[in-house]
């Protein structure tokens, strides 16, 4: 009763306080708080927008390029609450991304001339589409820096495939998806030789440096790129940018920007003009408008040659089949924007106010009356852009990346120099609002606005510098995503995150509804490639294997222990180990790691992930579960043992303490009362649809599991006890009230899940 005492009165005092704080904050009333803060009513209607309410949900889901740290970063709208990071070209400790061996294998398809690259540049992400919108399926993401494309599956926001560029040397305009998501294309960036480490001098870049257009084949069902049915299109040495495919009536059509058409090669360390200079000497660049459907065709009539195993249109047979052809466009343009029905094309030069409206009924017209003001130096036909035009309008300054609403020919277009988001209509040419933005914009987003069926409400802002927009932190700032509300003839904005992680670029969102990962694995899963892991044991099936000098662990991980508890090596043994998380319970996430051994798994209820490495040490190295899991989690523990070549035990007893048949009593009054609770819980659950509710099932099955472990240690504990081993008997006691305990935690859990929803009671 003491002990009760001691620990009910902090509990009481604590519940006091609380009271007190809840009158206290009852009594400060709206308007003081808008007094005290400075807020205006602008900035409640703005908390308002914004607000999820505790336990809420947002409307749609926002995947953004993480730029430099080779990731994604995921966040809900409107709260801009980040929910996720998705580890995809750099390793990611919390995940065990490229610490454990199946997410090393994903990581080094991407290697590079045989060499693993360790950081990516992520810049455009592209969620999946069918028929012109986005299903919520996989997602796809491009590395600058190193041209590659990885695919997530957005079933458990795993990355699962990284594919090398065979023929760029960089690459910016990706990822884009056609229609259905056949292919996933990308373009190159900065031009170069298409074959794999070869020289050529800068002296011949026109003749010998290329750009292209890639267009990577999707398997859908496998969830996988097929490099051997893609294919690349080969371009002239202008700078290919961004692009995008063609909906409904231009579907099988793509377009793309570039920039530096004028093929300067800079020099300035020579005494020539910087990049910047000869780039932009021109008053236009190119529009290339390319027919994929019919590229692919030739690729599998065998027109195309092969580069690094990779098969490539070249530029003649392009020009001769009729798939390849230049519009101008406004200088140094960065966007080029289907419109949601199909039927316009919108580019933005930077150094340009007009953003430039082409109907692409004007661009099959002129092709198909061989229409054409020239041909560029490598032959291919140059469409006039007054033959192609539906119209210009003049924006601001630094036009750059267009977006749309759902309303008919309602577009955004983000003004870079002005720091503004123009709205317009894109019919009649005609401004409508502006806003300004903190500070000097790049690409923004509206939700699901570069799909066919936008769905408007909010737009996001991805503004290249914060500047004073938050507390300092050095002078690195965090870019500023600023969320505005489109709803209504006058944006308004709303709020400002900080996004601390690399310097995202380009952004896409979806309404949230269309999402449904999982919440745990199949038994046994490898996640990376959604195929049974060899490695993966169920409970009593735990075993370690030595061959030589190599030592196998067949493990599980569930709350609260680590089986086993104890890996013995040798000094130069080969040691790995599978681990196999047997929860079912959802957010159950188990880790694992060796002291010093430079190793990490991120175990996600179901999965099964392996570990490597040579025992190269001689010592005693602890091992532990890195995610808090339970009450016992600290316990969840064990010693991987290194022992040196030869070494014989001295001792054979372990170190004890002294337990007597009180403790061994006391451990059974506590097992009683315990299961008079799990009682009251389980006639609960049983009593109501249960069943109806997969989330609840999965947790009663977890809690079943516990249950199920206790004969075994019962007659354990039993059998020392008639034997008089109090130790013996006491820790067995013990055990079978730490799965108690796990059991009546979880069917807590589950009969709380059900009241919240409402469970119905049966006969």
């Amino acid at each position: 009763m003491k002990k009760l005492t001691q620990r009910t009165v902090p509990l009481l005092l604590a519940a006091g306080m609380g009271l007190a704080a809840a009158t206290a904050w009852s009594a400060e009333t709206l308007q003081d708080v808008m007094k005290r803060r400075g807020l205006s009513q602008q900035d409640l209607l703005a908390a308002a927008k914004t607000y999820v309410p505790t336990g809420g949900r947002d409307e749609f889901v926002v995947f953004s390029s993480g730029g430099q740290s080779g990731q994604i970063i995921v966040y809900g709208i409107p709260s801009m609450r980040i929910l996720k990071y998705i580890a995809v070209f750099t390793p990611e400790p919390w995940q065990g991304y490229g610490y454990d061996e199946e997410s090393k294998a994903v990581l080094a398809g991407g290697r590079i001339d045989g060499k693993d690259i360790t950081w990516g540049d992520t810049h455009h992400p592209a969620i999946s589409e069918t028929n012109g919108e986005t299903d919520g399926q996989f997602l796809f993401i491009n590395d600058k820096a190193n041209p590659r494309i990885a695919v997530i599956d957005l079933r458990d926001f795993e990355t699962k495939q990284i594919v090398v560029n065979p023929v760029f040397k960089s690459e910016h305009g990706g990822a884009f998806v056609t229609p259905n998501t056949d292919y996933v294309f990308e373009a190159s960036q900065y031009a170069a030789p298409l074959e794999p480490r070869k020289f050529y001098p800068l002296e011949e870049f026109n003749e010998k440096y290329r750009g292209g257009m890639t267009y990577w084949k999707f398997d859908r069902k496998e969830g996988r790129i097929k490099p051997e049915e893609s294919f690349s299109v080969e371009l002239p040495p202008y700078s290919q940018d961004l692009s995008d495919a063609g909906k409904g009536p231009s579907d099988g059509w793509s377009f793309t920007n570039s920039f530096c058409s004028e093929r300067y090669v800079g020099g300035i360390e020579k005494g020539r003009p910087p990049y910047e200079a000869g780039c932009s000497a021109k008053d236009t660049d190119y529009l290339h408008v390319i027919n994929w459907k019919r590229a692919a065709e030739l690729v599998k009539a065998g027109k195309a040659k092969k580069i690094n195993g990779h098969n490539v249109l070249p530029i003649d047979v392009a020009v001769k089949e009729g798939i390849l052809f230049l519009i101008p466009e406004p200088k140094s343009p960065h966007g080029v924007d289907v419109t949601p029905d199909g039927t316009k094309i919108i580019v933005a030069g930077k150094l340009d106010t007009h953003v430039s409206v082409y109907s692409f009924e004007k661009i099959m017209a002129a092709i198909k009356a061989g229409k054409f003001e020239s041909k560029d130096p490598y032959g291919i036909p140059v469409l006039s852009m007054k033959d192609t035009l539906h119209t210009q309008v003049s924006l601001g300054l630094g036009p750059l990346h267009t977006q749309y609403d759902s309303k008919p020919c309602v577009a955004y277009t983000s003004l870079y120099v002005d720091s503004q988001v123009a709205k317009w209509d894109f019919c009649e040419g005609k401004v409508l609002d502006k806003i300004s933005v903190h500070y000097n914009i790049g690409h923004l987003m509206t939700m699901e606005g570069d799909t066919a069926k936008p769905k408007g409400h909010y737009l996001v802002a991805l503004n290249k510098l914060a500047i004073d927009r938050f507390v300092p932190v050095g002078p690195l700032h965090p870019q500023n995503h600023q969320l505005i509300d489109i709803s209504n003839d006058k944006m308004q904005l709303l709020y400002d995150m900080p996004l601390p992680l690399g310097e995202p670029h380009y952004a896409v969102a979806i309404d949230a509804k269309k999402l449904k990962p999982a919440i745990r694995y199949k038994l046994g899963t490898n996640s990376r490639t959604d195929n049974p892991h060899p490695g993966a044991v169920r409970a009593g099936e735990e075993k370690t294997v030595r061959k030589g000098n190599k030592v196998e662990v067949f493990g599980t991980l569930i709350r609260s222990h680590i089986t086993p508890e104890t890996i013995e090596t040798e000094v130069g043994d080969e040691v790995t180990i599978h681990l196999t998380n047997l929860e079912r319970a959802e957010d159950e996430t188990h880790g694992f790691t060796i002291s010093t051994y430079n190793v990490h798994a991120s175990v996600e209820p179901g999965k099964t992930v392996t570990v490597k490495f040579k025992a190269d040490k001689e010592g005693v190295y602890p091992y532990y579960c890195t995610e808090f899991c339970s009450a016992l989690h600290l316990e969840m523990q064990g010693y991987l043992l290194v022992k040196p070549k030869g070494w014989k035990p001295s001792k054979t007893t372990l170190a004890a303490q002294a337990y007597t048949e009180a403790d061994y009593k006391a451990q059974l009054k506590k097992i009683a009362d315990t299961q008079a609770v799990i009682d009251s819980v389980v006639a609960f659950i049983t009593s109501v649809n249960y069943k109806d509710f997969p989330d609840a099932v999965a947790m009663v099955e977890d809690a079943t599991d516990q249950l199920n472990k206790i004969p075994d240690a019962k007659k354990k504990h039993e059998e020392a006890a008639a034997k008089k081993d109090w130790e013996q008997a006491t820790l067995w006691a013990e055990q079978v009230w730490q799965y108690q305990v796990k059991a009546a935690d979880l069917g807590l859990r589950a009969k709380t899940y059900l009241e919240q929803k409402g469970a119905k009671k049966v006969k």
